[in-house]
């Protein structure tokens, strides 16, 4: 059985698109030619693929398939590229998954880069880095920064360094909740600042202070830069990654805690992955710690 390019490429217009109209437009076709491509393709693989909701939904069947139509994109541009420049000229959306902290501090400069030399329309897809490989999975994503060094189906990995973190506070907040040192009582009521309900580091770090963080106070605040300001205007204490730790703040002391950081992508011979993924590795290389010299 084979599935034809440009079927799996209908379907992977609906579910980025949203819509079936919306698709139609994208692929400059009618709403009933989409959904005929798209039937065709259901019975022809005898599953469902796409929950007509709005907006539409894969299912597990749809997100192999989708994955596909990306992959033969990517592989096309490549061939294209490589007979002559004027075809290997049309652009193409590169999906990558990345968690805030990273894109707060070292990922969108190598992207920059690329931009200025390669005909690229790059897709940023934020998750913790605990999920983020969950993207690849569900072929959401052709690559991702992820914490998670061993490799998903279909996928190479390669570490690209450790992302440290310090729990840091203003000098006047650390006056008014830690006059008697930072102990177990002052930090069971001194609030910190929380990214979302999935992140864990502060809770890891009460933890190794010997403090539940379940009735600590918290305020949440779930974007990377904000996250620091809320810091640095002395909202609360946080941890804080390396490279985005100001002056004026002061450190509360008790461990850094170390994120290995990976980067997964699809296993495939694509000189354009390929060329994305040598530049991220050289920005990680020359922000973040290296992993023997973290331990």
């Amino acid at each position: 059985m084979r599935i034809d390019p440009e079927l799996a490429a209908t379907v992977a217009a609906v579910v980025d698109e949203g819509t079936l109209d919306a698709a139609a437009r994208r692929l400059r076709i009618t709403p009933s030619a989409v959904s005929q491509r798209l039937k065709a393709l259901e019975q022809q693989l005898g599953r469902v693929l796409v929950v007509r909701s709005k907006p539409a939904r894969l299912t597990e069947a749809g997100e192999a398939v989708v994955r596909l139509a990306r992959q033969i994109a990517l592989l096309e541009r490549d061939a294209l590229a490589g007979m002559d420049a004027e075809s290997g000229t049309q652009r193409i959306s590169i999906r990558l998954a990345v968690n805030a902290d990273s894109m707060a501090t070292w990922f969108l400069p190598p992207l920059a880069r690329l931009a200025e030399t390669h005909d690229l329309d790059f897709d940023l897809h934020r998750d913790d880095q605990d999920f983020t490989a969950r993207l690849l999975e569900s072929g959401a994503v052709m690559a991702a920064v992820t914490s998670e060094g061993t490799p998903v189906a279909g996928c190479s990995v390669a570490p690209l360094g450790v992302l440290e973190y310090r729990a840091m506070a203003t000098k006047a907040f650390a006056d008014r909740w830690f006059r008697e040192g930072v102990s177990g009582e002052a930090l069971a009521v001194a609030p910190f600042v929380d990214f979302d309900r999935r992140d864990t580091l502060q809770h890891e770090w009460l933890r190794a202070q010997g403090v539940p963080q379940q009735g600590v106070p918290r305020h949440y605040v779930p974007a990377s830069h904000d996250y620091a300001l809320a810091v640095e205007l002395g909202l609360g204490w946080g941890m804080l990654p390396q490279p985005q730790q100001p002056d004026g703040l002061v450190e509360l002391g008790g461990p850094t805690l170390k994120i290995r950081l990976f980067w997964q992508q699809w296993n495939l011979r694509s000189e354009l992955l390929d060329t994305i993924a040598a530049e991220i590795a050289a920005e990680a290389r020359r922000v973040l710690r290296a992993p023997s010299a973290a331990v």
